[in-house]
């Protein structure tokens, strides 16, 4: 789109941050612009994202840099805002960095501002069900024309095929995958993963081909539609797993904590009944966690090699965990990495929250809930640094709505008009 003005806004909008009246800290709206100095510093996205895999995608390209407007209905919003507990903490991580405004795309008005903003847009990322966008008239066909260097990434269910109709959620791509069948422990119901692995391996897939798509389109001036399935994403992390089943001509199956092709390999309870990892990876490895145990599994001829190790994986968790049970977690731990070999306490969430490694190398960034009971909670910040650029800082998700005013104006549109498209129940 022109701007309805093309008098520029950006001394107004132009800092990285703008404080919220609460104390909090919010991006700050300058359309095109976002963290000045970082990688996708000139590239704008709209997000038509909600739950996990559209937002979580748009959320790796506002850390590095990109300026993310999420555009929301006007009644409710996102799915997940103010659910249940889990909910809430999956919204308040996956948005933050955004901003965040209300349109009804189902209204005439509300969608002449969205094609507004698809004209100032680079990239643009949805994750509804299938055929949704187009019936909203938001599908790649309609947009097109509108942008036609615009990168379209849609993440789906599933590749065009037999099951592409089909209702898709997270579990469901684990179930088909395979995941839920090498997850859990022998002889028990399939597990699902503690965390949405299919969510987020389709969002990262669909991070990585927004960039390509926006480095093809840099270079020819055309864009493109990228779809991202969560079915085949979460096949392609299964990759070793269907290689095993074709050249061993059986099936994987769940191993608990263990891992085929090592042994021992697997939690064990330390003497205050905490969870201890241990996984040596080499002979000399075992060797070593033997003396540092202080226990003769090493002596044992059942034991001897890292094949016999695996044909008597039962009896050795045994001898190991018996072994381990000697030694309180903290011991246990020191014991083994001063010996070289691979080990690490089972922590829990708060564990994860508390660790003074995180603390240190600053993994994580404060932001203000804007869903559930609200306060201060500190989320993981992009993992990844470089000596090119710094890590932009965790901002505030946005509340429902919060920047409509301020991303509208910045489009041209005068109080007046945002009146009368509020009046309109388009905002």
């Amino acid at each position: 789109m022109t701007r309805h003005d093309d008098s520029s806004d950006d001394a107004e909008y132009g800092s990285d941050r703008r404080p919220r009246t609460d104390g909090g800290n919010r991006v700050a709206p300058d359309l095109l612009s976002g963290a000045e100095g970082r990688p996708l510093s000139d590239v704008t996205v709209l997000e038509l994202g909600h739950i996990i895999a559209g937002p979580f995608c748009s959320m790796l390209l506002a850390d590095l840099g990109a300026e993310v407007i999420k555009v929301e209905h006007p009644k409710g919003g996102d799915a997940v805002r103010d659910s249940s507990e889990v909910g809430n903490s999956s919204f308040n991580y996956v948005n933050r960095n955004k901003l965040g405004i209300t349109l009804d795309l189902k209204s005439d008005e509300g969608n002449a501002v969205f094609e507004d903003l698809v004209e100032e847009a680079d990239v643009l990322i949805e994750n509804f069900a299938a055929g949704t966008a187009d019936r909203l008239g938001v599908g790649y066909d309609d947009l097109k024309p509108v942008n036609e260097e615009l990168v379209y990434c849609s993440i789906k269910g599933f590749n065009e095929g037999p099951y592409e109709d089909y209702p898709a959620l997270d579990p469901v791509a684990e179930a088909l995958s395979g995941v839920m069948s090498v997850t859990g422990h022998p002889g028990q119901p399939p597990v699902r993963c503690g965390t949405s692995l299919a969510d987020m391996a389709a969002s990262l897939y669909g991070a990585i081909s927004v960039l390509g798509g926006v480095r093809q389109r840099d270079a020819s001036g055309e864009g493109q539609h990228v779809t991202v399935p969560l079915y085949e994403s979460t096949v392609s992390l299964m990759g070793y797993w269907l290689a095993y089943s074709q050249t061993a001509g059986e099936a994987a199956e769940p191993i608990g904590a263990g891992h085929p092709n090592w042994a021992p390999y697997n939690a064990y309870q330390s003497a205050d009944g905490e969870w201890v990892f241990v996984g040596p990876s080499s002979q000399a490895q075992w060797e070593a966690l033997c003396e540092a145990l202080e226990a003769d599994l090493h002596e044992d001829e059942r034991f001897a090699t890292l094949d016999d190790r695996r044909e008597h994986r039962e009896a050795l968790d045994e001898g190991v965990g018996a072994a381990c049970e000697q030694f309180e977690a903290e011991e246990l731990i020191a014991r083994l990495r001063d010996a070289g070999v691979p080990v690490a306490p089972v922590n829990d969430t708060q564990d994860v929250v508390d660790d003074p490694h995180l603390r240190q190398t600053d993994a994580l960034g404060t932001i203000r809930a804007t869903e559930g009971d609200g306060g201060d909670i500190d989320v993981p910040r992009y993992p990844a640094r470089s000596t090119g650029f710094e890590r932009v800082e965790n901002t505030d998700p946005p509340e429902l709505g919060e920047d409509t005013d301020a991303v509208l104006e910045a489009l041209g549109y005068d109080a007046e008009e945002r009146k009368r498209l509020r009046e309109a129940n388009a905002v």
